[in-house]
């Protein structure tokens, strides 16, 4: 049986390879889901661009990522501290660096791969049907994840 801080997490961190399209992507949908419940934040192992289709795709589902500007694990650490009890990885690039760092804290991993869209070939439609998808499998995921802690902390 999971330990109950990883099933009813008070911080979460979504992390991919740049921080610019799945993890922030993430970040918005979950904290939309619970903006008292959680504290959630996003990081990436590089530094990237915040990316026009994640905030076209963000956008038709209500929600602003336009502000969102990329982290890396270090500059998040330095900010405010790396203090999370869970760290979603959706790359392996992230994973990886996940695992370094909890060697040194107590926070949980899990690593749902999500596909990366940015290498997408095709129109402007194809691509953002790309993204789309990404936001929906991140989207079910969460749902499914933290379906309990709306109910554990209402």
């Amino acid at each position: 049986m999971a330990p109950l801080r990883a099933r009813n997490p008070q911080a979460v961190l979504f992390a991919c390879g740049f921080n610019s399209v799945r993890s922030p992507m993430a970040e918005s949908l979950l904290q939309q889901m619970f903006p008292q419940a959680l504290y959630v934040r996003s990081a990436g192992v590089k530094k990237g661009e915040l990316d026009p289709f994640a905030v076209a795709v963000m956008a038709e589902f209500g929600q602003d990522i336009s502000r969102h500007k990329p982290m890396t694990f270090e500059e998040l650490d330095d900010w405010e501290g790396l203090n999370f009890d869970l760290i979603i990885t959706l790359s392996p690039e992230a994973h990886h660096r996940a695992l370094e760092l909890t060697r040194t804290m107590a926070a949980d991993v899990e690593y749902w791969p999500t596909h990366d869209p940015t290498g997408t070939e095709g129109s402007r439609e194809q691509k953002l049907g790309a993204y789309r998808e990404v936001c929906d499998t991140l989207l079910l995921r969460i749902r499914k994840r933290f379906s309990k802690v709306g109910a554990a902390s209402g």
